[in-house]
């Protein structure tokens, strides 16, 4: 948590549906830029330059999340390396991140899974604080608990990509609650 700043990075495939929803969505569940936590996203086979996909859009405008000013990039290893949280949209993601760059794979959860322990977490493990705080408490405790779930593509969220509308309203509504227990758990809540 270099300056006090706690660092997410978001990992999906293209980086146009999936972790740029995540990172918008999380960014303005935290009111990012008060909270200490800075909110980014990157694909492993990043479609540059594009925006959101516009199957992705009308979930997270519905819910107040800005959406303009995207452009999608290439994870790099720096990114992985300044990064304090890496959250992959699935476990092929994680294998990838943690193949970039072995030294994150202690920091680095599938969305799913780490909403699936941070559930099971007992708040009072948990220090009153800033939300970066919180987050950076939270990362090795859910590293010590990290245990496979009964059904490993739980810990997924479904790609919409060339998908329809029903794809994406799965593939949002895969990641919107685990967005939202992390944001909780990181304000507090």
């Amino acid at each position: 948590m270099a300056d006090g700043t706690f660092r997410v990075l978001a990992v999906c495939t293209g980086n146009i549906c999936r972790s740029p929803a995540v990172e918008r969505l999380l960014a303005h569940r935290l009111g990012a830029g008060s909270s200490g936590v800075q909110v980014a996203s990157a694909g492993v086979g990043a479609v540059v330059g594009s925006a959101i996909a516009p199957g992705m859009t009308p979930h997270l405008t519905r819910l107040g999340v800005q959406t303009d000013g995207f452009a999608a990039r290439q994870v790099a290893e720096r990114d992985l390396g300044s990064a304090d949280l890496v959250l992959t949209m699935t476990r092929a993601h994680r294998t990838r991140v943690v193949e970039l760059l072995p030294g994150a794979v202690r920091r680095t959860f599938t969305l799913r899974e780490l909403a699936r322990i941070v559930a099971d977490l007992d708040p009072a493990l948990l220090p009153d604080g800033t939300p970066a705080e919180r987050l950076a408490a939270i990362v090795p405790l859910a590293a010590a608990r990290r245990r496979p779930p009964a059904a490993p593509a739980d810990d997924d969220v479904v790609d919409p990509w060339g998908g329809d509308e029903r794809l994406y309203a799965r593939a949002f509504a895969e990641l919107a609650p685990a967005v939202d227990v992390i944001a909780d758990a990181a304000l507090g809540r």
